[in-house]
């Protein structure tokens, strides 16, 4: 027994009418990964194999199991009676019961509140952990996951190790008929387990959102939505398509410390009332106009405002103070360091000097300036996006002629890439972490999605480098690469596939039509100065200096590319490489003629994880961009 884990839960022996069975010992579940197997049955019996199932706990309370022998297990939650087989998954919860072999060997699962952890030892480092403050216990927390990914990571690769010297075999689509396998270089496997982003790059880069009830080597350098409210936050700006205030205030805790916090959302006039009944007293709700039919609010940003590097700056929002947050208002701001463009749409008809200020005309504008290396002419480009609007081969055309922009550094154009289209299949979804219910937050109608045109733009998610691959993505990217290599741009947005994101040319291609309003970051390769300032909103610290190993003043170029990529370091001093946590494998894979591309009002009568057909009678998500 590992007393330094903490124990999440224990399987209790019972017997068939579900009364504790006392003879057979308990099983006690820590953080992390477990394997339960015949050694720990008070008899002998091959069915059961030695390592019988795995089971990785979180902190939750919940258990992510796998049927890691030949021989299947049930397991009843409710009334509901599932029957596993050999590599199938599933998620077991409080009060649950499993069956190692169906009708033999029953242990009821019991989750354990912190305080009732019966060891002396645990019950020390919870006695100190009680004396710790909130980012103290944080950070031990990052701290400790760091170490259980490594630990983890060890265990699939040692249990893989006889496949090959230079491939892993990663199942996938674990409740299909038909299992696939994803073969991907040794190299490549579980590259976000190692991805460590150093303070100097953090503006340079991203990171993902924890993902529940996958591997946790694949969450070690995630966050969650309230790591980012840190610090002395004065003014909080939280702009969305969809907020909801009992979730959000229950997941940022630090948002009741803020005294003035400004919600700008896209739903409904009715939604927005209703919700300002709920309100805390101190937040201001505001649903911006939409000169345009069919548009919405669709940006996801939060500005939080700091006392920190604005001496004499005060701030007040609408109806409580006097300084208006307007266009004036962010011009106060020094931008002058930023190495990351923003890509921003608003709602209107923009022409003359307008028209290359939002929207695809904006990314064009800002590729236009840019020299690339010359390995990216004619490079490929991927699109990957959560809904699909209602689209023609004419406008796919404008928008690849966006996305193509850009020269080498000979002022040779790099000419028109062919895109790629990253989109879930059907069995993608019916096979996810949340089966058919994950099809929710990929909310595009089959009109829209099977279109004839759309076929040779298909291309399958796959992100077994990241541990993804059944956590269906509601992010939205855009990209031209070269291999691994992300060296012409990369681009993190709100933005989906549509007219009414990304702005339709008119008029002889004089004026944009912009219906909705999204924002974006573009990162690119970069020529940076050896030496700069870095400042930090929730440090005490001041302005500090980074200062390069050569005390020359050096520039700096900076090369972008994936997780994947060979190139992760350079010991050229006058290069850098960033690596960008992208969370799909590149180059995409195109779809097979089997592959039907996700619609969320098609009717699947092929159960998923959960004994479940689609549609079910759930509140679905109101598609923005149809």
């Amino acid at each position: 027994m590992d007393e330094s884990r903490l124990k999440i839960g224990v399987f209790t022996p019972i017997k068939n009418n579900e009364e504790e069975d006392a003879s057979v010992s308990n099983i006690p579940i820590f953080e992390g990964v477990n394997v339960v197997g015949r050694n720990d049955l008070p008899v002998s019996d091959k069915r059961v194999s030695r390592k019988h199932i795995s089971l990785n706990a979180m902190l939750d309370g919940s258990v992510e199991l796998v049927v890691e022998g030949p021989n299947p297990v049930v397991i009843k939650s409710g009334h509901q009676r599932r029957k596993l087989s050999s590599g199938d998954k599933a998620t077991i919860g409080h009060g649950d019961i499993l069956e190692l072999i169906p009708g033999s060997f029953l242990f009821k699962y019991t989750t354990l509140a912190c305080e009732q952890h019966s060891s002396s030892s645990q019950a020390d480092v919870l006695t100190e952990r009680n004396k710790l403050s909130e980012e103290e216990l944080s950070t031990l927390k990052r701290k400790r996951q760091v170490l259980e990914d490594e630990a983890f990571a060890r265990i699939l690769q040692d249990e893989e190790a006889n496949n090959s010297d230079s491939l892993v075999s990663v199942q996938y689509g674990e409740f299909s008929s038909q299992s696939e396998v994803a073969v991907v270089p040794r190299n490549n496997f579980e590259s976000a387990g190692h991805f460590n982003v150093p303070r100097e790059n953090l503006p340079s880069t991203f990171r993902l959102l924890r993902v529940q009830r996958i591997p946790a080597w694949a969450n070690s350098s995630s966050v969650s939505i309230g790591d980012v409210i840190q610090g002395n936050v004065i003014v909080a700006v939280l702009m969305n398509y969809m907020v909801d205030l009992d979730w959000l205030v229950s997941a940022c805790p630090n948002l009741r410390k803020i005294s003035h916090v400004l919600v700008i959302l896209g739903e409904s006039s009715a939604t927005v009332d209703h919700l300002k009944k709920d309100k805390p007293a101190n937040w201001v709700l505001h649903r911006p106009s939409l000169p345009i039919s069919y548009g919405t609010h669709h940006s996801k940003v939060m500005l939080l405002i700091y006392p920190k590097g604005w001496p004499g700056f005060s701030v007040n929002l609408p109806t409580i103070g006097h300084v208006v947050i307007n266009a004036s208002f962010f011009k106060k701001f020094d931008y002058s360091s930023a190495v990351v463009r923003l890509i921003a749409s608003v709602p209107g008809y923009h022409n003359g000097p307008n028209l290359k200020k939002w929207g695809h005309m904006k990314l064009r504008a800002v590729l236009q300036d840019l020299a690339f290396a010359k390995e990216f002419q004619r490079s490929p480009l991927v699109y990957q996006f959560s809904s699909l609007g209602s689209l023609d081969e004419k406008w796919m055309s404008e928008l690849t002629s966006s996305m193509s922009s850009g020269s080498s550094d000979d002022k040779t154009p790099l000419g028109l890439g062919k895109p790629l289209i990253i989109w879930p299949t059907v069995e993608d979804v019916r096979c996810s972490l949340e089966g058919y219910a994950a099809g929710n937050a990929i909310p595009s109608p089959q009109k829209n999605v099977e279109k004839d045109f759309l076929k040779k733009y298909w291309a399958r998610w796959k992100a077994s480098h990241t541990g993804r691959c059944r956590a269906m993505p509601h992010i939205k990217t855009y990209a031209r690469y070269n291999d691994q290599n992300l060296a012409s741009w990369f681009l993190l947005t709100s933005a989906n596939l549509s007219k009414a994101a990304w702005g339709a040319l008119q008029k002889n291609n004089s004026q944009l039509m912009i219906r909705s309003y999204e924002i974006g970051v573009l990162f690119l390769p970069s020529t940076e100065k050896a030496h700069g300032f870095q400042f930090s909103c929730t440090e005490n610290s001041g302005p500090s200096k980074v200062i390069c190993e050569s005390s020359q003043n050096v520039e700096v170029q900076t090369k972008l590319a994936t997780l994947c990529s060979k190139e992760s370091s350079s010991t050229d001093s006058s290069s850098k490489v960033i690596q960008l946590p992208v969370p799909y494998e590149l180059p995409p894979q195109p779809y097979t003629p089997e592959d039907v591309p996700w619609s969320w009002d098609r009717r699947y009568h092929s159960k998923d994880a959960y004994g479940e057909v689609w549609p079910r009678h759930v509140q679905l998500y109101v598609n923005a961009d149809s």
